[in-house]
């Protein structure tokens, strides 16, 4: 049984495709049931393999879910980690939070990539030729 449905998944995309209106920056959602480490370690590998560092502003975040053991983690690129606040995603791991623990997975994803959007809009505003370097799909990594 896939983790999420067709719906999830689109109600996910649109999360994405409205949070990059606000911002230069690139949101991902990365899935999978079981992560293998430390869920900051298990982001950054994911981070590596989706090629998120090589957007032209270093201004990519991944948002890690691991759905069975219950664990996630927001990174930012190099970009992002240089202009803002070290308690720059605290805001957005407690929203998350919140409605993972009412059961409500896909609204706290949800939830993070639209308040991510609204966080990365001071630092990386939106611009008139800025283009999607990310695709906005879900990636699903277990098994790899």
């Amino acid at each position: 049984m896939p983790i999420f449905n067709e719906d999830e998944q689109q109600r996910i995309r649109r999360a994405i495709e409205q949070a990059e209106k606000n911002t230069s920056g690139e949101i991902r959602v990365c899935v999978e049931k079981k992560c293998p480490n430390n869920p900051l370690d298990r982001a950054a590998v994911c981070f590596k393999k989706l090629d998120m560092h090589t957007t032209h502003d270093r201004n990519g975040v991944l948002i890690y879910i691991a759905t069975t053991d219950k664990q996630f983690a927001i990174i930012g690129d190099v970009g992002i980690n240089q202009a803002v606040p070290d308690d720059f995603w605290d805001l957005t791991k407690e929203d998350m939070l919140s409605l993972f623990k009412q059961g409500d997975l896909v609204g706290g994803i949800v939830a993070g990539v639209l308040e991510a959007g609204q966080q990365l809009k001071t630092y990386f505003p939106y611009r008139e030729k800025d283009k999607n370097e990310l695709s906005d799909d879900i990636a699903f990594m277990d098994g790899e």
